[in-house]
């Protein structure tokens, strides 16, 4: 299971080695500075999911969004044809 260290900046340079194999064991480490928390080491594979989970996220509520558009009768609503002119206009294409 994930554990959670925390290490000060100093030890990025000193101990680095170390601090790299516990997080490519999947553990989080905090990075302090004069005692504040600055920063999280993680795995690129966790930092990999993280990122696919945040676009999800932006995904569904853009999906929600259009769905709310959706349901709006003033909305007006574009043509295929129509939406390509407006492309064309707009970007020279």
């Amino acid at each position: 299971m994930p554990q959670t260290y925390v290490r000060p900046a100093q030890e990025l340079r000193s101990n680095y080695a170390e601090i790299a194999e516990l997080v490519r064991e999947n553990n989080h480490v905090i990075i302090t500075d004069q005692g504040r928390n600055e920063s999280v080491l993680i795995s690129m594979e966790e930092y990999r999911r993280y990122e696919e989970y945040l676009h999800e996220e932006y995904i569904a509520k853009a999906l929600e969004e259009a769905e709310q558009q959706a349901k709006d009768p003033t909305v007006k609503w574009l043509t295929h044809k129509e939406v390509w002119e407006t492309l064309r206009e707009k970007y020279a294409l």
